[in-house]
Parts: C-alpha cells; sequence; structure tokens
C-alpha cells in the first residue's frame, strides 16, 4: 500500500504561482511513477504531469513551459511548480503514484487538493 498526501493548493490570481506537494509513504520501494492530474467540474480527470522513478517527465500540452514536476527521493514527495497560471487551470489536483509488484500494476491517488485560479 501507498498513501499520499497532497498539499499546497489555495486561491491565486491570474498570472501567479502555487506549488503543489504529494508526500508518499508506505510501500515506496516499487514506485515507478508519480505524477499530477486535474479534474474540472463535469470534465473527466486529466493528465497534468509524471515523472518516472529514473527522471523522465512527462506534460500536458495545456501546462508545457509553465509547469515544472520534481520529485526528492530522500523526502518522498513530488512536486508541482505551477506558473503563470490561467483560470482554466482552476480544478482539484490530485497525486498519482504506480507501483509496480510482478505481474500487478497498482496505482493509488491522493485525496485531492483544490486550486483555483481568479481572472
Amino acid at each position: 500500500q501507498v498513501q499520499l498526501v497532497e498539499s499546497g493548493g489555495g486561491l491565486v490570481q491570474a498570472g501567479g504561482s502555487l506549488r503543489l506537494s504529494c508526500a508518499a509513504s508506505g510501500s515506496i520501494s516499487s514506485i515507478t511513477a508519480m505524477g499530477w492530474y486535474r479534474q474540472a467540474p463535469g470534465k473527466q480527470r486529466d493528465l497534468v504531469a509524471t515523472i518516472a522513478s529514473g527522471g523522465t517527465t512527462n506534460y500536458g500540452d495545456s501546462v508545457k513551459g509553465r509547469f515544472t514536476i520534481s520529485r526528492d527521493n530522500a523526502k518522498n514527495t513530488v512536486y508541482l511548480q505551477m506558473n503563470s497560471l490561467k483560470p482554466e487551470d482552476t480544478a482539484v489536483y490530485y497525486c498519482k503514484a504506480t507501483r509496480y509488484s510482478w505481474p500487478t500494476v497498482y496505482d493509488y491517488w491522493g485525496q485531492g487538493t483544490q486550486v483555483t485560479v481568479s481572472s
């Protein structure tokens, strides 16, 4: 099992910045990737950014060049630095961890943190 605790959401004006954190605990040694997803009201949950255990990153098209995902392995924490925020970035942001235990892949989700960007 993996437990994820997110923090750092809040209200910010357009053009501002926020940094989200996701601390992982439990069976973290077998985590292969972590990432952030977001879900706005009435919409599906979409990819924001992921980072693999080797450091490879992947971003959703709408956040490329504005958001940066990083990880601190010593703290078992993943961060999402969000710059140049837009009202359309408003959503609940969820942290996800993927754990591989052959032959099964397990996905774990955090409880979500609200990000609201005002115009």
